[in-house]
């Protein structure tokens, strides 16, 4: 039993874990690099493009609700977790240790809030995913016939749909995180001298 908690823990915590702490320390580096350099001005500029790679990763849900017809669906997943997870390092050193604008860190944090969110579904859903075609091929080794086997994996199936769902609360913590996003947007516009 030890072996299989182990085994977990190395394959699906610790990827887990190690992105999000990948994150935080490249965002801290980075920071930190650009004030040894005298160059937190950059900063503003890495708010705009980390924006602009997070808008461009939503060419997969597009693709997914079948807004936009182009694109394969496993390439546009794994290219938007990666568009996401770049975009908030550079928002992160965007927002680097300045704390002069509670938006912007309510934004911040809604970011963060949906990256873990997006995280923790991924690998919920893998996870899930092998489990069930784990336990099929299993029973298919025991002879069992398709109408036993569907019958056997009902739970496991119905488990399976329930974590597809984490989008339900994915989602809504996306559009908060936009609606954040957006209103620090505007208040730069209105408020923030760009000399």
């Amino acid at each position: 039993m030890t072996s299989m908690k182990a085994q977990l823990m190395v394959r699906e915590v610790l990827p887990f874990a190690l992105s999000l702490a990948a994150l935080g320390t490249l965002a801290l580096l980075l920071d930190a690099l650009l004030h040894v350099y005298d160059a937190v001005w950059v900063g503003r500029y890495l708010g705009i493009l980390g924006t602009l790679l997070i808008i461009c990763s939503f060419w997969y849900s597009l693709r997914k609700r079948k807004l936009v017809k182009s694109g394969n669906m496993s390439k546009l997943m794994h290219l938007h977790e990666r568009m996401a997870w770049l975009g908030s390092l550079l928002v992160l050193v965007h927002a680097g240790i300045h704390f002069n604008s509670i938006l912007g860190w309510l934004a911040v944090w809604a970011m963060l809030v949906n990256v873990v969110s997006g995280l923790t579904g991924k690998f919920l859903l893998e996870r899930s995913r092998k489990r069930m075609a784990l336990s099929r091929e299993k029973m298919q080794q025991e002879g069992l016939s398709a109408e036993e086997l569907e019958e056997q994996l009902y739970w496991d199936s119905l488990t399976f749909d329930i974590v597809k769902k984490w989008r339900v609360v994915h989602i809504p913590i996306t559009l908060a995180f936009a609606v954040l996003a957006l209103g620090h947007i505007f208040s730069v516009f209105l408020f923030w001298s760009w000399k």
